[in-house]
């Protein structure tokens, strides 16, 4: 497999890595980016650009960009985040101060902040949406503030997999007038120089591959992680709170339909270049290129301060989050303690490492069998964390 693209010195381990996944993790198509202080330091991509190709089928390119699912939340909380910075969002205040359906059934006290950090009691619909309903920002929003908890806002967390979309989407709506996509793209894909899209624009569908699941083989070898038996065997009860809230869309939608990907769902139908990713983590806790930053550095502390910790009542597995990031932890492997940001189901991985002014994101075309610690992700970042550089 030809690998294309740069490699600075001291990161060649990623390169070899990122070769690897092709030869040894069943890898399809992939594209790893990594900047270190604000510069683009590895920049790479190789394999065919959609899932179901063949070796004469279209290459991937640098411009690719792929549907990143889950990856997308990280994006997601960095808005409500950079608008608390700007004095326009009070963490603490009520949910229902700025959207006041939401204080049905009992989510009168939710505040902000539970919202973010997954403690919110609503990762499940009583009444799943189809994808066609889902993909309707007001539908959305009125079935998540119809719904009664599932427990009392903000003693616990679980993962809120699907209504994450028109909790973050709605309160953004609200606030400012616009929809959260469109305030990424003005206010930080834009500034920031990343291709990066949640609802994407329908000049932008040629660059983008075909998506899929796929089995990884069995004769791959290299890093693995634990499998999470317990997610598995949740999942697979239709009546666990695991199934039903990556069914509060049922059935599940065909993500490579056009539909589907111009759609905002900021939970989970993201799409973006592996470059786009990194440089936007990269301008969270720093400035791109000489150029601009986004979060300050008493934002950046807020995004990788804990505020939810132990076993996940959604994924089962005890997980870390801050406020909206997933914290580096055994579940979900980032660079270091310090480290935040979130992965996508079945493959991308994106954060910010601040202690080591690393920015990080690897996409891909083809989804393993895996939540949060896809061993293709996790054989980059040991390579990055055992990096001379």
């Amino acid at each position: 497999m030809d690998v294309h693209g740069t490699v600075a010195e001291g990161f060649e381990p990623v390169g070899e890595a990122f070769a690897a996944n092709f030869a040894l993790r069943g890898e399809r198509g992939a594209a790893v980016a990594v900047y270190r202080d604000g510069h683009r330091v590895v920049d790479l991509w190789a394999g065919a650009r959609d899932v179901d190709g063949t070796a004469d089928s279209a290459p991937w390119e640098r411009g690719t960009a792929q549907i990143v699912r889950s990856a997308t939340k990280g994006v997601a909380a960095a808005v409500l985040l950079l608008l608390h910075q700007r004095g326009e969002l009070d963490l603490d205040a009520p949910v229902g101060a700025h959207w006041p359906e939401y204080k049905a059934a009992g989510k009168e006290r939710t505040r902000v902040r539970d919202l973010l950090a997954h403690r919110a009691g609503v990762p499940v619909l009583d009444r799943p949406l189809t994808p066609e309903q889902a993909a309707d920002p007001a539908l959305g929003a009125e079935a998540v503030a119809a719904q009664a908890p599932v427990w009392e806002p903000g003693t616990d967390h679980g993962y809120h997999a699907q209504t994450y979309s028109w909790l973050t989407g709605e309160l953004v709506r609200r606030v400012t007038g616009r929809t959260i996509g469109e305030w990424i793209a003005r206010e930080v894909a834009d500034p920031v120089g990343a291709d990066l899209w949640v609802g994407l624009p329908a000049g932008e569908a040629a660059r983008v591959g075909r998506v899929g699941q796929v089995e990884p083989p069995r004769s791959a070898t290299g890093l693995r992680t634990r499998p999470k038996r317990s997610v598995a065997e949740a999942y697979a009860d239709p009546e666990s709170l695991t199934r039903r809230a990556f069914a509060a869309i049922s059935p599940l939608p065909d993500e490579n339909d056009p539909a589907y990907r111009a759609a905002v769902l900021p939970a989970s139908n993201g799409i973006a270049t592996a470059d786009g990713l990194a440089r936007f983590y990269a301008a969270l806790i720093g400035e791109v290129d000489g150029g601009t930053r986004l979060f300050t550095p008493q934002t950046m502390e807020l995004a990788r301060t804990e505020h939810s910790a132990g076993p996940d009542r959604v994924l089962v597995a005890p997980t870390r989050f801050g406020l909206g990031h997933m914290l580096h932890s055994p579940a979900s492997p980032l660079l270091g303690p310090g480290s935040f940001g979130h992965p996508g189901r079945g493959g991308a991985l994106a954060f910010a490492d601040p202690d080591s002014a690393i920015a990080f994101a690897y996409v891909t075309n083809g989804f393993h069998p895996n939540v949060t610690a896809d061993p293709r992700a996790q054989a980059l970042v040991h390579a990055l964390r055992t990096s001379p550089a």
